[in-house]
């Protein structure tokens, strides 16, 4: 993945990192809350040697002292030193709890020992601190000096900076508390967004068509939330970028393969809910407008749902025809005053798949890419049943439309190797509900410039601008 990748990961997914940022930081900024407030007092203490003048010995004695610094650093938290510190503030607190409270640390190249005591109360912290100055130089003198030796130790242990307790807690300090919340959430957020991505296999924009499929994309329909109560747009509101989308569609549509010119379009999908139906009838209205005469075939003879959206009467239609109950001409029915004829899929036969795959449905085809410039075939999508591979065979080519935060990459891959296994020209793809909100695809934003001035602000101007509907058969 290159750089551009995950600034697409980051800007798609932010709301994951923000959130994740967000919880982390107030788990950290609840947790310092809940914490004790601790306080420490320090403490100093000077080691030296004594009783020799001669540079050579006190070059010596001050290794020496550096040497036995470090054991006087662990010796500060022993019982032998710590038992004069109880017995000095008069508690009977165990040895093991109070050099639990209790840091020392010797600098490098120093004969220094500091010490450090934390406690929760600032005052008890410097009553120890001061106690522990009181009772370890004589505690140094009584172990450096073994019982029945008159001499005294030459190592002198010198308090050089009294106990003093600063008034800011040591811990917990929020600041940091947060900060660090603030990078481990980043961290996490940026790990749970690109986890999200790596499982997440929806198909979203168009790069991710193109990790599926090299076949060629030749329009996209931008989302709209009107589309269920609306979804013929092209109608209703043909200024919106939805509208113009199809026409863009239409424009790419006519130069396909434009050495055969495909008059047989089937239009199908991967899964229901993509959107096939409304983008078939609005790509029909859109060729129509432009003056081409089209035939708009509803071949779903499962859920036909275009008749619906067109307000056409649906008594007879396709499969009376396949069963030679009727002629073509008596169930094609013209929608509103272009160039455009539909054909609605009648009742629903007991085997859809047979009729679409027999010899009745070749000459209907054969007869209505003589009399229309394009005729455009609504199927049933390809992986609940096999009726769109089946037709595929017998029309000039095939559009798959992709809808994209609804299709997944394997049904899209399933769905291209499904159509790929038979006898069939793939014009391209469509991709619709471009620019939804979580789809992370580019949205309608430059349309806006070049959009009339004026559009139909109520409802009532835009039913005055439909065209009538004719229901009589021709």
């Amino acid at each position: 993945m290159e750089l551009q990748d995950y600034l697409k990961i980051v800007r798609k997914r932010w709301i994951t990192i923000v959130i994740t940022t967000l919880v982390v930081v107030g788990l950290a900024a609840g947790w310092t809350a809940l914490q004790t407030k601790q306080y420490t007092s320090s403490t100093q203490f000077f080691v030296s040697v004594s009783g020799s003048d001669d540079t050579s010995a006190l070059q010596q004695g001050s290794t020496f002292t550096q040497q036995r610094v470090k054991s006087y650093a662990q010796l500060l938290t022993t019982p032998r030193a710590l038992g004069p510190v109880l017995d000095e503030l008069g508690e009977d607190t165990p040895t093991k709890d109070l050099a639990e409270q209790i840091t020392v640390t010797t600098p490098p190249d120093t004969v220094l020992l500091e010490v450090s005591v934390t406690d929760s109360d600032p005052g008890h912290a410097q009553d120890i601190a001061t106690a522990i100055g009181e009772t370890f130089p004589t505690v140094i003198s009584e172990v450096e000096s073994p019982e029945g030796e008159k001499k005294g130790s030459q190592i002198k242990v010198t308090l050089v900076e009294p106990a003093s307790t600063n008034s800011t807690p040591t811990s917990p300090v929020p600041a940091r508390n947060l900060a660090l919340g603030l990078v481990l959430g980043l961290l996490l957020g940026l790990g749970l967004a690109m986890l999200r991505h790596l499982l997440d296999t929806t198909v979203r924009t168009d790069d991710d068509v193109e990790e599926v499929t090299e076949q060629p994309i030749i329009g996209a329909v931008h989302f709209d939330p009107r589309a269920g109560k609306e979804p013929l747009i092209v109608q209703s509101d043909p200024s919106s970028p939805r509208s113009e989308a199809f026409r863009a569609v239409r424009t790419n549509l006519m130069f396909v393969d434009a050495a055969n010119h495909p008059r047989t379009m089937l239009i199908t999908s991967s899964i229901p809910g993509e959107g096939k139906s409304t983008t078939i009838a609005n790509l029909a209205l859109t060729l129509a407008q432009s003056g081409s005469r089209v035939c708009l075939v509803e071949a779903d003879l499962r859920r036909p749902r275009l008749l619906e959206y067109l307000g056409l009467e649906g008594s007879a239609g396709l499969t009376d025809v396949l069963i030679e109950r009727a002629e073509i001409d008596d169930v094609l029915q013209p929608y509103g005053a272009d160039r455009l004829d539909v054909i609605g899929a009648g009742a629903i036969p007991p085997n859809p798949s047979e009729l679409l795959a027999s010899d009745p449905m070749s000459h209907v085809l054969a007869q209505l890419s003589v009399r229309y410039d394009y005729v455009l075939i609504d199927t049933p999508p390809v992986l609940p049943v096999t009726d769109a591979v089946v037709l595929s065979t017998k029309v000039d080519g095939v559009i798959l439309l992709v809808g994209t935060t609804i299709v997944r990459k394997e049904q899209l891959e399933s769905t291209l190797e499904s159509l790929g296994a038979v006898d069939n020209t793939l014009l391209g793809l469509v991709l619709n509900r471009v620019g939804h909100a979580s789809s992370g695809g580019y949205g309608s934003g430059y349309y806006g410039y070049y959009s009339p001035e004026h559009h139909p602000t109520s409802r009532s101007a835009r039913k005055q601008s439909r065209p009538k509907r004719l229901t009589g058969a021709r």
